[in-house]
């Protein structure tokens, strides 16, 4: 899966979950590269290697999965985060 498909899945399982914004604002201000506005893409998104080992680590193989699980996993993830934030 690109990286765009990904976004893509993750916005859309994201964006109808708004108590979930700020959380998933946090995580990806986290993985976004330092200086990531000196390399192209100009845009605050994780580098295309972390990501593809990831998914490989969740998934196994070659970490392709269908979005719409990724979507609900990265949402699960998140309301752990979220939840885990709160009890802290």
């Amino acid at each position: 899966m690109s990286v765009r498909g990904l976004f893509i899945a993750v916005v859309a399982a994201v964006a109808i979950r708004p108590k979930l914004w700020p959380v998933s604002l946090a995580t990806m201000w986290r993985m976004t590269p330092k200086r990531w506005w000196a390399r192209s893409p100009y845009v605050p998104v994780p580098d295309g290697d972390y990501l593809r080992f990831r998914l490989m680590t969740m998934y196994g193989g070659d970490g392709s999965g269908d979005p719409r699980r990724i979507g609900t996993d990265v949402v699960a993830w998140l309301d752990w985060c979220r939840s885990w934030k709160s009890t802290a």
